[in-house]
């Protein structure tokens, strides 16, 4: 079975985003409106840009797709930019922006090729494909979501299971109202200041097999794929897989997750008393929740700009500012998922393989007749 992957090209401000989609097994049913329902989640959030109100993402879909069901041919989709436009030379690079490194690898003295790329803007593409990976997981009973536990120091306190409907209708995707309050204050005060905010955010995904990934080589080790590819996103500076840094203060009796037998029942014999591992341990799946957090520094464009050089004078400048977000954590979350779910897919089609969603089908409900 080929790897199932994606690949994406455009700029912030050009005509429009395209993602090719290659590895989807044919007989998947899947049309524009489950796409762009997951494009929509990425455009909402207290603290978006005003481009936000402009966009309104919708998905094209070129190839790939017939009558609704996925061909097992390469996926190709476009997404329009409203706001695209002939843009101008920015010589100011944004400290915390691909804008300088960039700029100096390529031989640059105009960033904007580095900033119409390095964009954020690119995510559409990724939440794209990653709806293409989500409605696949979820012919096998996975879902994933995603909510914001923390902006800038106002966090989510409450321990209590999060309940996701509350979290789909938060303009922060906080599932505790009280938090959500205080997380938009801070955004406010931010704003006011001519700041930017960051945050945690986290992932859960539900409903795993044991089995995914594998310890033999370091490439295959589940976690250090999701660990890469939740990196990648936009901002994201840190990424912990269940208990993370936590364990790091705990000794080895209080860090395990003890094994125990499941209740009369259930699908396998045994079940994990706590899940501090995430849901992986040594590379591989270990059938609890994969639970995945990470932190997002404050976007790198400042209404207040810091100080920075004119890389053509070489003299002292401020940063260059265009319109952006304040914070982007809720949004955040949804791409994360999204990356979430392409990793999934491919450890789903590595384990269970097939050309059709028949025959992968078929393999996984033999796999768990194998191991219950």
């Amino acid at each position: 079975m080929e790897q199932f992957r994606f690949f994406t090209a455009g700029d912030s401000h050009g005509k429009g985003l395209i993602v090719i989609v290659e590895g989807m097994v044919a007989g998947l049913a899947l049309g524009v409106e489950y796409i762009n329902k997951e494009l929509k989640r990425r455009q909402q959030g207290y603290g978006r840009s005003p481009r936000m109100e402009i966009e309104d993402d919708k998905v094209e879909i070129m190839s790939g797709i017939y009558h609704g069901l996925t061909t097992g041919s390469p996926i190709a989709l476009f997404i329009p930019n409203r706001d695209w436009r002939e843009t101008e030379p920015v010589t100011c690079p944004r400290p915390g922006h691909a804008d300088l490194a960039g700029a100096t690898k390529y031989g640059l003295k105009d960033i904007r090729p580095i900033m119409e790329r390095a964009s954020a803007r690119e995510t559409a593409a990724r939440v794209a494909a990653g709806a293409v990976a989500k409605r696949f997981l979820e012919e096998f009973g996975l879902a994933i979501h995603s909510h914001t536990i923390a902006i800038g120091d106002r966090r989510l306190k409450s321990d209590k299971p999060v309940d996701w409907h509350q979290v789909e209708s938060s303009p922060v995707r906080c599932a505790d109202a009280k938090a959500e309050k205080e997380m938009m204050i801070a955004i406010d005060e931010a704003k006011a200041s001519g700041d930017t905010l960051g945050g945690i955010l986290e992932v859960a995904a539900t409903g795993i097999p044991i089995g995914l990934g594998s310890h033999v080589h370091w490439d295959r080790r589940l976690d250090g794929r999701i660990a890469q590819a939740i990196m990648s996103i936009n901002a994201v500076k840190g990424v912990e897989i269940g208990s993370g840094f936590t364990l790091a203060r705990l000794k080895g009796s209080q860090a395990h997750d003890i094994i125990e037998p499941s209740s009369e029942g259930a699908s396998l014999p045994w079940r994990h008393s706590t899940n501090r591992a995430g849901g992986i341990e040594g590379g591989i799946s270990n059938g609890e929740d994969i639970i995945i957090r990470a932190a997002v520094k404050p976007i790198a464009t400042l209404a207040n700009p810091l100080s920075s050089i004119d890389l053509r004078s070489g003299k002292t400048a401020k940063a260059h500012y265009e319109r952006s977000d304040i914070c982007v954590v809720p949004a955040a979350g949804v791409i994360a998922e999204a990356m979430l779910g392409v990793i999934l897919a491919d450890a789903c089609l590595e384990k269970f393989g097939g050309d059709n969603l028949r025959e992968s089908l078929a393999n996984y409900h033999n796999y768990l007749s194998n191991i219950s």
